[in-house]
């Protein structure tokens, strides 16, 4: 790739890293708020697990609204084009997640506050719900067929990057408050700090480009007289089995997550009884990691193919899903950051070459949509319910297996979703269908 190109690329994935960090600083934000102190604040009057079970369905509720988000923002990025479509979910989610920063509780309003917030984590899931289809895909679709699997992986990124940044402020906050200067305002700070962060993320998304396919398959369709229908009524008739595909695949990768960064932190502070500086410190240093390892997995997806480094992630997630509990138990600070980091890891090996593959499932005039749709409907199965299924196994059976035998479930419903689908490495996304064999993937 020429000097001039790589440059190009590079200005894009970092434009579409930093909007990605961010919106998922907000999304993750409500997580962690989620098990540490809206149970309290937002849901007084119950049982710790019961309160925390409570906590998390608002923080489902924002998972309902993603594949909503998917469908609205697909429709749109694949009729006018990704980056209007980028530039609006950015305004809209750090507006959602400013308001949280400003609500009264429970005790101030009475019922009112627990509705208010679930609003905002509405608006937040339908923001976060456009937001992932057309951060990759406009990486996707700036780059070359040979490393995709490289650069697209860098959008990806701002999953554990977001993650990181709202564990870290809330580590700082936690390691410099007393609990009760936390629980009365502290907590507040970071709802409030996405302002900020958001007026940095916009003024660098605006200078990005329209992705190049997106234009050329505009503008060869303008030349044929072509109209398409809705997007995704295209999708659901012509790439149904595509979208299964992409529910399936995200299927281990979604709900590990929820596990590994979420549940950890209920774990932690509840049945182990330690403080929560010990789960945020080791979702900190996990994240930390995984940031660095995810383009990794990405680039040996471009040389060894997608689909063995998927279904090496989900293999070895379903082994470490006992692991997990294990070293957790230990009650030991070093054991459970390892418990979380190696847990990560594993998991960048699925969401690395993630975004390559899926986009290389659809055709360029509704890429966006099936994307969006396949990618956020299996986020109500999986990322929505995972830190409530957890949450209920271990209060049901008063113990890890149950919730290890989850995680297990899921990478099986994984492994048979890739194993079905195609080796789509290196094929080329200006094809007007993806094709059916890619070039074979050699060094």
């Amino acid at each position: 790739m020429p000097r001039s190109e790589n440059r190009s690329i590079a200005k894009v994935v970092g434009a579409s890293l930093i909007g990605t960090t961010i919106e998922w600083y907000d999304f993750f934000l409500y997580g962690s708020a989620a098990a540490l102190v809206f149970n309290k604040l937002f849901f007084p009057g119950s049982d710790p697990l019961t309160g925390t079970l409570l906590s998390f369905a608002t923080y489902a509720i924002g998972f309902l609204a993603r594949p909503l988000g998917g469908l609205v923002f697909g429709h749109f990025g694949d009729r006018v084009g990704r980056k209007k479509l980028l530039v609006f979910s950015l305004l809209l989610m750090g507006g959602s997640t400013c308001a949280m920063g400003l609500l009264p509780t429970y005790a101030t309003v009475g019922v009112a506050a627990p509705l208010l917030l679930t609003a905002l984590r509405l608006v937040q899931g339908f923001a976060l719900g456009g937001e992932w289809g057309g951060a990759v895909l406009i990486v996707s679709e700036h780059g070359d067929d040979r490393r995709r699997g490289f650069w697209a992986s860098w959008p990806q990124c701002g999953a554990p990057g977001g993650n990181l940044l709202a564990t870290a402020v809330l580590a700082i906050l936690a390691a410099v408050q007393s609990d009760a200067a936390f629980t009365s305002w502290g907590w507040r700070i970071p709802f409030l700090l996405s302002g900020v962060l958001v007026i940095i993320g916009l003024w660098i998304r605006l200078t990005v480009t329209e992705s190049p396919v997106f234009l050329a398959a505009q503008e060869k369709a303008r030349q044929r007289g072509e109209q398409h229908r809705a997007p995704a009524l295209e999708v659901f008739r012509d790439s149904w089995r595509r979208v299964l595909i992409t529910i399936g695949a995200r299927m281990a990768e979604n709900v590990s997550y929820y596990v590994l960064t979420a549940f950890i932190l209920v774990y932690v502070t509840g049945p182990l009884g330690m403080s929560k500086s010990t789960g945020l410190n080791a979702v900190l240093i996990g994240s930390a990691i995984h940031f660095v390892t995810i383009p990794l997995w990405g680039a040996l997806s471009d040389r060894i193919g997608r689909r063995p480094v998927y279904l090496f992630g989900a293999v070895a997630m379903a082994g470490w899903a006992f692991a997990f509990f294990a070293l957790m138990d230990t009650r030991s600070a070093g054991m459970i950051v390892l418990a979380a980091t190696v847990g990560l890891v594993l998991h960048g090996a699925m969401y690395g070459p993630q975004a390559a593959f899926f986009a290389e499932q659809f055709p360029t005039r509704v890429r966006y949509t099936g994307l969006s749709i396949g990618g956020q409907l299996s986020s109500i199965a999986a990322g929505a319910l995972a830190p409530i299924v957890a949450v209920a196994l271990f209060k049901e059976f008063g113990g890890t297996l149950a919730v290890s035998l989850y995680v297990v479930t899921m990478c099986v419903i994984t492994v048979i979703a890739v194993t079905s689908a195609k080796e789509t490495a290196r094929t080329s996304l200006h094809d007007e269908e993806p094709a059916v064999t890619a070039e074979p993937v050699t060094r």
